[in-house]
C-alpha cells in the first residue's frame, strides 16, 4: 500500500491548451488546488453559471472511445486522461476548469498533464486519505468480446493488463504496474492513445476523433491500403506528405515510446476510469481486453458491492467533519424541529438524482420511552418519516427558491420493514428521485444499518408554497 496516508492537492494552479480529441474544440484545462474532501471535479467555464460536475461513476453517460460525464445536461467528454494524471501522482482534491466541453488531448497521453501538475507542486493536507480496501473479488466479464476484468485483494493498488488483437503489428501485449505514485509518471503516463487503421474512417463517420491526427495518436496498421484510401487518410488527418505503412506496424512509421505502448495506454485509461469511484483503491486489477465500457462496469460493481463498507468507514474517517450538510444546514431548509428532526447529516447529494443521509439512533430518543420501553425498537412510521425528510431535502435542492417551498407526502407504496432498529444503530438513507413532474415527486427510499437493508418504500409527495408567518 502507498506510504501516502494523507490527502494531497497541488500548491498552485496550472494550465494546458490544445484540441479536444473527439470534439475537435480548442480548449484550455486548468488544474486548481482544492480543499480537503473536495475530490476531483470538473467545471465548465464556457457554460452559464460555470457548473461543476463531480468525477463520479453515477455521472457517466457515454463510453464511445472515451469516458463522458454529464450533470443537468452539461457534458464533459474524454475525462480519463486528466483523471489518470491526477490519481496517478497521488492527488485527491483538484478542481479542473475547462474552457470547452473536452480536455485537450495534448500528445494523446497524460504526460503533459503530469508534468504540469508536478511543476505546480504537491502539498499534503491534514485530512487522512480514505482508501477502499478490497477484501473480496469483484469482476465483470463479456464472453462475446472476450473481455475479463477483476479486482482482487492486495496489499496495494496494482494493475495487470493483457491485450490480444490477433494482428502481427501488436499481437499479445502485457503490462503490470504497482506502486502507482512512484511508477505512473514514468511507466504509464507517456503511453499515447491509439486506434487501428481499419477503424479510422468509421470513427470519423461516427463524429469522433475530430481533433485526432498523427501528432496525438498512434495509428496501428492492420490492413493494406490502395492509393485512394491513402489520399482519403491524408485528407482526414490533414497530412501533406505521402502516407506510408511503417515497417514497425504504425502509420507513417511513428516511433513507439515503449514496445508495448498500446497496452500501457489501456492501463492509463483504466486508472482514469477507476478514479470515478471517488476514492483510492487497495486491490489488484487484472484485465484482459478491457476498454472503457468494461472499466465503467467494474467501477459500478465495486461501488455496489462495497457501498455498505464505505458507509461503515465513514465514522473512522472523520467524514462528518467535512460532510456536505450538517444539522444546521438541514434545519435551515427543513421546517421540522425537535422532536421531529430525524436526519442528522447529508453526506452526498446529486440534485434531481440521489441523496445519502444518516441518523444516529440513541437511547435518548423520546419515542423509546413509550414504544416497547422494555425492548426499545424505533417505530417503523418514524423510519418512513426520516426517509421523507431526506427525500424532502433532495427534492427541495432540485427546485428554484427552495426556502419558499415545503413538501407534503401524499402516498406510500411497497413499504417493507425487514429488521428492527434499536438504540446504537446508525441509519443510512439512500434516496433516489425516480420522477419529478408538475411539482409531484416519486422517491425510492431505502434504509440500511451497516450492511443490512432494514426498511424501504416508494414515496410520493407534492411541492407546495411555504406559508409566510
Amino acid at each position: 500500500m502507498s506510504q501516502v496516508k494523507y490527502q494531497r492537492t497541488i500548491a498552485t494552479e496550472t494550465s494546458c491548451t490544445g484540441v479536444g480529441l473527439h470534439t475537435g474544440v480548442e480548449t484550455t484545462i486548468t488544474f486548481k488546488p482544492a480543499s480537503e474532501d473536495f475530490g476531483i471535479r470538473f467545471k465548465r467555464m464556457d457554460v452559464h453559471g460555470c457548473p461543476e460536475i463531480k468525477a463520479d461513476i453515477d455521472h457517466v453517460v457515454d463510453i464511445s472511445r472515451g469516458t463522458t460525464i454529464e450533470e443537468n445536461g452539461v457534458r464533459i467528454h474524454t475525462v480519463e486522461h486528466a483523471l489518470a494524471a491526477c490519481v496517478g501522482i497521488g492527488l485527491d482534491n483538484v478542481l479542473i476548469e475547462l474552457t470547452e466541453k473536452e480536455p485537450p488531448v495534448m500528445d494523446g497521453s497524460s504526460i503533459d498533464f503530469v508534468e504540469a501538475l508536478l511543476k505546480a507542486g504537491i502539498i499534503k493536507q491534514n485530512q487522512p486519505r480514505n482508501y477502499l480496501h478490497i477484501d473480496e473479488a469483484v469482476g465483470y466479464t463479456d464472453p462475446k468480446r472476450g473481455v475479463d476484468i477483476h479486482i482482487m485483494p492486495s496489499d496495494q493498488f496494482r494493475v495487470t493488463f493483457m491485450v490480444d488483437y490477433k494482428f502481427k503489428t501488436i499481437g499479445t501485449q502485457f503490462t503490470t504496474m504497482d506502486e502507482l505514485e512512484k511508477n505512473f509518471a514514468k511507466e504509464i503516463a507517456p503511453a499515447r492513445t491509439f486506434c487501428f487503421l481499419s477503424e479510422v474512417e468509421n470513427l470519423k463517420e461516427d463524429g469522433l476523433i475530430k481533433g485526432g491526427n498523427l501528432d496525438n495518436a498512434v495509428v496501428i496498421v492492420d490492413k493494406e491500403i490502395d492509393q485512394s484510401e491513402a489520399d482519403n487518410l491524408k485528407s482526414l488527418f490533414g497530412i501533406k506528405k505521402e502516407i506510408s505503412l511503417g515497417a514497425n506496424g504504425t502509420l507513417n512509421g511513428k516511433k513507439l515510446r515503449f514496445d508495448n505502448e498500446p497496452v500501457r495506454h489501456k492501463a492509463l485509461d483504466l486508472i482514469g476510469d477507476l478514479a470515478l469511484l471517488g476514492m483510492p483503491l487497495t486491490g489488484h486489477v487484472i484485465a484482459s481486453k478491457s476498454g472503457h465500457a468494461a472499466n465503467v462496469e467494474l467501477v459500478k460493481k465495486i461501488k455496489k458491492a462495497y457501498q455498505k463498507k464505505i458507509a461503515q468507514q465513514l465514522p473512522t474517517q472523520n467524514v462528518f467533519k467535512s460532510a456536505m450538510f450538517d444539522i444546521n444546514s438541514i434545519l435551515g431548509l427543513l421546517p421540522h424541529r425537535y422532536p421531529f428532526v430525524l436526519v442528522d447529516r447529508i453526506v452526498d447529494i446529486v440534485p434531481n438524482k440521489s441523496l445519502t443521509a444518516f441518523k444516529n439512533v440513541t437511547f435518548n430518543e423520546p419515542f423509546f420511552q413509550g414504544h416497547f420501553p422494555n425492548q426499545p425498537v424505533m417505530p417503523g412510521v418514524l423510519v418512513l418519516e426520516a426517509m421523507c425528510q431526506a427525500g424532502c431535502f433532495l427534492v427541495l435542492n432540485s427546485v428554484k427558491n427552495p426556502m419558499e417551498k415545503n413538501m407534503f407526502f401524499s402516498s406510500l407504496s411497497e413499504a417493507k420493514f425487514r429488521h428492527p432498529i434499536i438504540p446504537g444503530d446508525r441509519l443510512r438513507f439512500e434516496m433516489k428521485l425516480v420522477k419529478f413532474r408538475l411539482s409531484t415527486a416519486l422517491l425510492d427510499g431505502k434504509a440500511y444499518v451497516d450492511d443490512k437493508l432494514v426498511a424501504e418504500g416508494l414515496l410520493k409527495a407534492t411541492v407546495v408554497d411555504r406559508l409566510k408567518v
